[in-house]
């Protein structure tokens, strides 16, 4: 099932499948933003990732002396969400624990995703609460994909623009994992010209970014994407070198595992560690 708000300057798309974000349009106009999907590149959307971020190695994870099964990005983003509650412009999604989850991922929670709209910018929200008697560890992130190009333009007329950064810090990744070897790339005016080459090692993984705003524009048309994303110590940039016609902007909290890494889901680089019936916030913004 999927469903619909709007307000006089967007109309978005949700489907309760993953609670994923599948088409967002301005009101009015027939141009989508979001990527449709297609099996020959890649079939999702927007999905949400929990309750990890990125690949394990060896897709498992220890805990507590046990090992777990875990395939990349965790299983939210494979569920039907409950709707819980909607209004014209507003919608929230809940998810919740179950015999299937607690196989695989031994703690009790809550998950709420809420999408609102608030003039051009639709802002999407996560709400995690503890319910087990133990800490939880977990990770989440955003993986929306839009497309690119927006119109019928060359893609290498896009950029990213950055605010007031003049390098980026890679975590390069690899098959093995991630590397400790973080590698700089400048940027021109604050802005990284974008071509598919820049795919062809996998997502660029960003740490230690101190503006948290990223904007996609063509230098052809004056169509823009906005994402705002305070509070998230990952931003992920991806696409694939095939000729794929979309691009990934993604806030992360949390990454893929480090090559080495001990497995232990405690250890892990970027996990959240929430208290009994303790609750965290967190949300970023895509503008129009």
């Amino acid at each position: 099932m999927q469903y619909n708000i709007s307000n006089d300057f967007i109309e978005v798309t949700i489907k309760e499948h993953g609670a994923e974000l599948c088409s967002l349009k301005k009101a009015n106009d027939s141009l989508e933003y979001m990527w449709q999907g297609n099996k020959k590149y890649w079939n999702r959307h927007a999905p949400i990732l929990f309750p990890i971020v990125g690949k394990l190695l060896d897709d498992e994870y220890i805990y507590e002396n046990r090992t777990y099964k875990m395939n990349q990005h965790g299983f939210a983003r494979d569920m039907i969400f409950e709707l819980f509650k909607k209004s014209d412009d507003s919608i929230c999604f809940k998810l919740q624990n179950s015999k299937d989850t607690l196989e695989i991922y031994p703690f009790k929670f809550e998950l709420y995703l809420t999408y609102t709209l608030v003039n051009n910018s639709l802002e999407i929200s996560y709400k995690v609460i503890n319910k087990s008697k133990k800490d939880m560890l977990f990770s989440i992130g955003a993986h929306p994909a839009f497309n690119w190009p927006l119109e019928n333009e060359n893609k290498n007329s896009y950029h990213f623009e950055f605010n007031d950064t003049k390098v980026l810090e890679r975590l390069p990744l690899k098959k093995q994992g991630i590397s400790e070897k973080v590698e700089l790339i400048s940027l021109e005016n604050s802005t990284l010209t974008l071509n598919e080459a820049l795919f062809k090692d996998d997502a660029l993984v960003i740490q230690n970014l101190k503006n948290k705003e990223i904007n996609l524009k063509s230098s052809k048309n004056s169509r823009y994407i906005k994402m705002a994303f305070k509070g998230f110590p990952y931003l992920g940039l991806w696409s694939k070198p095939t000729g794929a016609p979309f691009i990934c902007i993604e806030p992360w909290h949390g990454v893929a595992d480090f090559i080495g890494h001990n497995k232990k889901l405690e250890n892990k680089k970027g996990i959240i560690t929430l208290a009994k019936n303790e609750i965290f916030r967190s949300s970023y913004t895509i503008s129009i």
